[in-house]
């Protein structure tokens, strides 16, 4: 190894994950910061009474106008997943989201609150004007910091189950989030062979000389079971010179934001769980007043919507309106979950548990509809104010599926450790499973959340969650 070479100095400019989020963060805030600067701007040119200057600032404009833009990168929290970050489509789309829910918003204030409280110009200025600056931001990170000289270069240790699973994932992202230069094994009848895309270039006692050739800023560490002595020596040496090394696991979750349940062990599921997920009593205050309050909210468009619903479901299927079905909430404990009725009466006459599909024939049209938009579970905010589900939280199933699923689905009841959601992070992230693989998936986001849920956590998705009734994604 060259003594000159110093990994730290040569990737300076590669940015991890966190970093990009960082750097995403901070040009939103920017963009938020402008977008005030230019709705101050106008509202001083078009009052004739002030003029832009200190007294403006501090005597005309109310205080909670200058949290703006930190509400600004709030509606923006969807883009803040390095992946979605990356794409164009999905940074309009995230972008748009957050200037309708702002929109939506300012329109409830609007007629609300009175003219001097609310600024309305300024408002709808900046609502304006945040999200094109936002998208100018989002473009210059697109178009340069997703640039090949920008991005991690990584070395995978570990061409087996792991490493395979990881390449798998890895494969199936775009665009990139770091460069994969290689895999490492100890196993020699690997060397020159493909896993998944990735070249075998070495064994553990090449590592070094492999960081030097290549530029290695990082390591991912995919080894499940017994690990060479030389291999670990030279991790160790490696992460001496300055190269950041990750387990699979945890590079697995910040890279898909869900748990790799194919690689876990019971003693994970306990480490994660029990030692260290053991959720304060602010946590559980915080998140009861926070189901509260949204279950509120939530109940009163609930009584506004309901004579519309009643009467779409009536003419089209006759009686009756709610549909009450038994489902487990946390710990396995039975409750009735509430939802308007979207199917033909009897579709399950038969008695067994089936998942609903995209052109299910048992859904009728005001069904399909209800489905689509969510509005159908518009009644489960009842649930929550009983205490039976939580605003967010995986979504609840029924008993008999649970007993399937836990046979074929590797840890499915850490599930019910936690109360079943309204909305969730496997909802917002993923949809409705219809296989198997699919339901892996699945709970993989919902391990996930369990694992490092909190409040702003749930904020997060509750905040996402429009994006998912806009975009027209219920079944």
């Amino acid at each position: 190894m060259k003594p000159s070479y110093d990994p730290q100095k040569e990737h300076r400019w590669r940015f991890r994950l966190v970093e990009r989020r960082t750097l995403l963060v901070f040009g939103d805030l920017l963009a938020g910061l402008g977008a005030l600067l230019i709705s101050l701007l106008f509202w001083s040119a078009r009052d004739a009474f002030y003029e832009f200057n200190l007294f403006f600032l501090l005597e005309h404009v109310p205080t909670w106008f200058y949290y703006l833009p930190a509400i600004w990168l709030v509606l923006l929290t969807e883009l803040y997943n390095i992946r979605r970050a990356s794409s164009w489509a999905e940074t309009i789309k995230a972008v748009g989201t957050a200037a309708v829910l702002g929109l939506v918003i300012y329109l409830g204030l609007y007629f609300t609150i009175t003219k001097d409280v609310l600024p309305r110009i300024a408002v709808v200025v900046f609502v304006a004007v945040a999200p094109i600056l936002t998208l100018v931001w989002r473009y210059l990170y697109i178009s340069v910091f997703t640039a090949e000289r920008f991005l991690q270069r990584v070395l995978v240790v570990g061409a087996g189950r792991s490493g395979r699973i990881l390449l798998q994932v890895f494969n199936d992202i775009e665009p990139k989030p770091f460069s994969i230069l290689g895999c490492i094994d100890d196993d020699p009848e690997k060397i020159g062979s493909e896993i998944e895309g990735c070249k075998v270039v070495g064994t553990g006692k090449d590592i070094l000389d492999i960081i030097q050739d290549k530029y290695i800023s990082d390591i991912i560490v995919a080894i499940t079971g017994e690990m060479y002595g030389r291999t670990f020596q030279s991790l160790l040496d490696a992460q001496e010179l300055g190269v950041d090394i990750t387990r699979m696991p945890l590079a697995y979750e910040e890279l898909m934001q869900r748990v790799p349940i194919e690689l876990l062990e019971s003693d994970w599921i306990l480490r994660s769980f029990v030692d260290e997920n053991r959720v304060s009593g602010f946590y559980r205050v915080g998140k009861r007043l926070l189901d509260i309050i949204g279950s509120l909210i939530g109940t009163i468009i609930f009584l506004i919507l309901l004579p519309f619903i009643s009467l779409a479901i009536l003419i089209e299927s006759g009686r009756p309106v709610f549909y009450l079905q038994t489902r487990l909430g946390r710990g396995a404990s039975p409750y009735k979950i509430i939802k308007f009725r979207t199917m033909w009466q009897n579709a399950e006459e038969d008695g067994k548990a089936e998942w609903a599909s995209a052109e299910d024939e048992r859904i009728t049209k005001v069904g399909g509809f209800l489905r689509k938009t969510h509005l159908d579970e518009f009644p489960q905010f009842l649930n929550v104010l009983r205490g039976e589900m939580s605003l967010v939280g995986p979504r609840s199933e029924r008993p008999q599926l649970v007993e399937k699923l836990q046979k074929q689905v590797p840890f499915y009841r850490a599930r019910l450790l936690v109360k079943p959601g309204v909305t969730g992070w496997a909802q917002v992230n993923f949809g409705y499973p219809a296989t198997i693989r699919e339901t892996n998936t699945k709970l993989e986001y919902d391990l996930f959340y369990i694992k490092n849920r909190n409040l702003w956590f749930d904020l997060r998705i509750i905040l996402r969650t429009p994006s998912t009734i806009f975009g027209l994604k219920g079944q």
